[in-house]
């Protein structure tokens, strides 16, 4: 007869599951909190693991950070720019497809509070800002430029400045990614925010097509 006692528990969380524990419990509470304002010890009793666990894989409050908005941000500007690429449609279809993307990856999950925590806290943490500046904000005016570019050199757009016109672009769905984490008809449940997107794409679409040809 085997009396032998196993005393390993009988489930036992995966370690390569750990991280990413980490990374989501850190994404609510940035969100929830703020940057200044969340421990690294809330992190760890959120995903269930010990301070010194959480220590294993991020040296410290900053490098947690970065690795949200790399996990969670840049795969949105990854896709961005792979739409981009490979789209052989109409710029006014690709335009579509890339702002409700963006949404559907971004507006429509906890990721969206990122962008209202860095405008609030960039003052204070300029190297976060500086970081979050050139792997999201500068690819993601790079991408919307690049597409813009695209348009006009096909004649599908009609010529316009294309760094002012890149921030008119983006500048509304940053708001609604704002609104949506404070105060504002999106956080109020007052506005549909997939609608929003189409009365601002209908809107931006008309002004930017060229006029159609004249009739003879």
């Amino acid at each position: 007869m085997d009396c032998s006692f196993n005393m390993k528990p009988r489930w036992e969380r995966r370690k390569d599951a750990r991280p990413q524990e980490l990374l989501a419990a850190a994404l609510d509470l940035f969100v929830e909190r703020g940057f200044a304002s969340t421990r690294l010890e809330d992190v760890a009793k959120r995903a269930g693991v010990s301070k010194g666990t959480l220590y294993l894989y991020f040296t410290n409050k900053e490098e947690l950070f970065k690795a949200v908005v790399r996990n969670t941000v840049v795969p949105a500007i990854d896709a961005a720019e792979e739409d981009i690429a490979g789209f052989e449609g109409h710029s006014a279809d690709l335009l579509r497809r890339v702002v409700h993307g963006w949404w559907e990856r971004m507006g429509m999950t906890n990721a969206s509070g990122i962008i209202k925590l860095v405008m609030a806290e960039a003052g204070n943490f300029p190297d976060l800002a500086r970081f979050y500046q050139e792997e999201v904000i500068a690819r993601g005016t790079r991408a919307t430029a690049v597409m813009l570019e695209r348009a006009i050199e096909r004649g599908e757009f009609r010529p316009i400045d294309i760094n002012v016109m890149t921030q008119v672009l983006i500048a509304p769905v940053l708001m609604l990614m704002t609104w949506k984490h404070s105060v504002g008809p999106c956080a109020q449940g007052q506005l549909d925010a997939p609608a929003f997107i189409d009365s601002f794409l209908d809107m931006a679409l008309h002004g930017l097509l060229p006029p159609p040809a004249a009739q003879p």
